[in-house]
């Protein structure tokens, strides 16, 4: 079994999903007393948000290339970073460690090509929904055509990310905003939503709409498992 890097922390709320499912999958994978080899990493994550919304996305490359070289040094074999954000400064990461980093958005975008999902919504960070580091990815190199909420509704999922998600905080309004989004995104011909931020998973799953949703927590942490026992990218 390789040893599985986590560079997360970013918020630590969904880094406690990531160590969980990790770990169930692995027991499910293997049975018996198995668990995952891990070598975690968890950032302070209050320097990295206000960099982020300063726009110094160098600041926080060479915050998370100095945690990823540690995460190397330790003996992980490759690299998560738990976090779909802090994927626009993977470029960065990937020169600074030898190891492979496992790209959430491609982990995402293989379920959704392998399942024939053409068009799809994207939630997330205002950063993952408007820069191109995340949804261009997704079109150029799987052919995704990526929807986005509009301004106003994008702000709303922002704000909830880091007013309320990132620190534990689950309201019922909330969740009834998140819901009314994905259902806008489905009517504009959305054929499934990417829960695009790792924390949205806490606040909206499946049982709450009939539209398809991908938790990209829940993905990567699957990817994750599956290159660790059999050595697959």
């Amino acid at each position: 079994m390789k040893t599985i890097g986590l560079l997360g922390g970013m918020s630590w709320e969904s880094t406690v999903g990531y160590y969980r499912a990790i770990n169930e999958g692995i027991k499910d994978s293997l049975g018996g007393l198995h668990s995952a080899k891990i070598v975690l990493y968890s950032v302070d994550f209050d320097p990295i948000e206000k960099l982020q919304h300063d726009g110094d996305w160098d600041g926080t490359a060479k915050i998370l290339s100095d945690a990823a070289l540690s995460v190397q040094a330790a003996g992980a074999d490759f690299l998560l970073i738990c976090t779909n954000t802090m994927h626009k400064v993977v470029p960065h990461i990937e020169k600074a460690v030898h190891i492979p980093v496992l790209h959430i958005a491609d982990a995402t975008a293989e379920v959704l090509v392998n399942n024939g999902v053409k068009k799809v919504g994207l939630l997330g960070t205002a950063f993952t929904m408007e820069h191109d580091f995340y949804k261009g990815r997704l079109n150029r190199k799987y052919g995704l055509d990526v929807l986005v909420p509009h301004t106003e509704d994008r702000k709303i999922v922002h704000d909830i990310i880091y007013q309320e998600l990132c620190l534990g905080r689950i309201t019922a309004d909330s969740k009834a905003e998140y819901l009314r989004i994905i259902e806008s995104l489905a009517n504009e011909g959305a054929e499934a939503v990417i829960l695009g931020c790792t924390e949205i998973g806490m606040l909206v799953n499946q049982s709450d709409t009939g539209v398809t949703l991908y938790d990209t927590t829940a993905i990567h942490a699957e990817k994750a498992v599956a290159y660790a026992i059999f050595q697959e990218q």
